[in-house]
């Protein structure tokens, strides 16, 4: 059994590897982006936080979830799905 940490994504607590503009991400990526997370910036500029890995970026989605290897590999996993394919340690 491999050990994880498993933490609901919050902005502000730097879970994120980094942010993409908006426009940017409606504009020039292939994805659905209805339930992206959205941060506004001091500057008016909107902005989604994404998770880097070997496959690329992943970005966070409302409710999801990141998982914090015991090697630092990060991954996003949905609400949905995370106590499915991990189990809670008390």
């Amino acid at each position: 059994m491999l050990e994880a940490e498993v933490v609901k994504y919050e902005s502000g607590k730097g879970l994120e590897d980094g942010f993409e503009l908006w426009a940017d991400v409606v504009t020039k990526m292939w994805i659905v982006t209805d339930t992206l997370v959205k941060v506004k910036n001091e500057n008016g500029s909107v902005v989604c936080p994404y998770i880097t890995h070997r496959r690329g970026r992943t970005f966070i989605r409302e409710n999801d979830y990141i998982i914090i290897d015991a090697d630092g590999t990060k991954h996003v996993c949905g609400e949905d799905k995370v106590f499915e394919r991990y189990e809670r340690i008390e």
